[in-house]
């Protein structure tokens, strides 16, 4: 299922005057809503043509195009399990069809729930980490080849705190979360002379509408709280994410950029 929004032509080169992202195109996962959705606006308020990934809310997809295209953008919907290697080279075809190219990948798409490891399941494991390792792992195969073809890109992969600092009764998010660490620290490595910065962008607590099993209770130990005494906000970071798919960004990669008001210090 491929719903479509405001479909324009290919993309091409900025000219004089232009916005700094116009002429590129992103791929942007987990984008119907919260994080993913500030993230969309905000390169699409920069000018680039956004593909608005989601697993299964066609409607909330489109109304996310439908404020790419009130920016004055290119918008463009798709349904896209990021654990299903046919559906996510189906995305990357779609963005291809769409504009042409791809230059920036957001691998936003996640979920969390918690499950006592003694109790967790093979099954239960395998569902988060297939689609917050593999998703990115697939989408990156997806889309790096079309990176190369126009001369570099930008990837930038969502960690979690608890990948970092642990969790209660989260084992599989941990090791999801730590291993898209590495995964960014091997494809900056690996395509840095191909002129693709890959970076993951970690945010701490942030102002969202999360699922019954997302933080229920707390599982973090000792209850963390940021040193800026309030929730973050998606639009912050968006807000990061934005920078580093910039020219001006081209020397950062490889990092790991946490953004959680001070919650966790490494």
């Amino acid at each position: 299922m491929e719903p479509k929004e405001d479909v324009m032509p290919n993309a091409g080169e900025p000219n004089a005057g232009q916005k700094v992202l116009a002429g590129k195109v992103a791929v942007v996962t987990g984008a119907a809503r919260n994080i993913g959705r500030a993230i969309a606006l905000a390169l699409a308020g920069d000018g680039a043509a956004v593909v608005v990934g989601a697993r299964s809310d066609g409607e909330a997809a489109r109304a996310v195009a439908d404020e790419v295209t009130a920016l004055g953008g290119r918008g463009l919907a798709h349904l896209a399990d990021v654990s299903d290697e046919a559906a996510v080279n189906g995305l990357a075809d779609a963005a291809i069809e769409a504009f042409g190219r791809i230059d920036i990948l957001v691998n936003n798409a996640s979920i969390r729930r918690q499950q006592p490891f003694e109790a967790m399941t093979y099954a239960q494991w395998r569902e988060i980490t297939g689609v917050n390792l593999d998703g990115p792992f697939l989408c990156a195969k997806a889309c790096v080849p079309h990176m190369l073809a126009v001369g570099g890109g930008a990837i930038v992969n969502i960690g979690g705190v608890a990948g970092h600092a642990g969790a209660i009764n989260r084992a599989h998010v941990v090791a999801a979360k730590a291993g898209l660490v590495g995964l960014t620290k091997a494809l900056a490595v690996e395509f840095a002379a191909h002129g693709i910065t890959v970076n993951c962008v970690v945010p701490g607590l942030i102002d969202t509408v999360r699922g019954a099993t997302a933080e229920s209770p707390d599982p973090h130990p000792g209850g963390q709280r940021s040193l800026i005494d309030r929730l973050g906000r998606p639009e912050e970071i968006a807000a990061m994410v934005h920078h580093l798919c910039l020219p001006g960004a081209a020397y950062v990669t490889g990092q790991t950029i946490h953004v959680n008001g001070g919650r966790y210090l490494p």
